[in-house]
């Protein structure tokens, strides 16, 4: 298994993943979702909004957090149990969006994990959060 166990996570541990936003990436969430907010899929409507044109979806970026705790840190086998975010601002189409999360407290008794979390672009913060993962145990 890739990946760690709760008995190998220490606090302070990070890891990242980066991926750039396209145009399909948009298409696809709002089908995928349901979301079709004309200021993500309607460039005449978008140009109307404070954006001034077409931004990802919230969710689409913070997705991308997901794919850190499930595939990198704690990895494969995490179970997500919660997490709040704060959107600080807009994704645009072509921008690479790194998230990473950072673990800040373990819980033994449970196996669980918290970890600040947060997705940049060009190391701007464009969402903040914090998660709690249940982490796959040897014992």
């Amino acid at each position: 298994m890739d990946g760690f166990f709760f008995e190998d996570l220490s606090v302070g541990q990070t890891a990242s993943f980066a991926k750039t936003i396209t145009e399909a990436d948009i298409l696809m969430f709002a089908a995928v979702s349901g979301d079709t907010n004309p200021v993500h899929i309607n460039a005449e409507a978008a140009a109307k909004t404070m954006f001034k044109e077409r931004i990802a979806h919230g969710m689409l970026s913070a997705s991308l957090i997901s794919t850190v705790l499930g595939t990198r840190l704690p990895g494969p086998g995490t179970i997500y149990l919660g997490q709040n975010l704060k959107f600080k601002a807009p994704v645009r189409i072509g921008a690479t969006v790194t998230a990473t999360v950072e673990i800040t407290a373990l819980d033994p008794a449970k196996k669980r994990a918290t970890l600040s979390t947060s997705c940049t672009v060009e190391g701007k913060a464009v969402i903040e959060g914090e998660a709690t993962v249940m982490v796959p145990s040897r014992g």
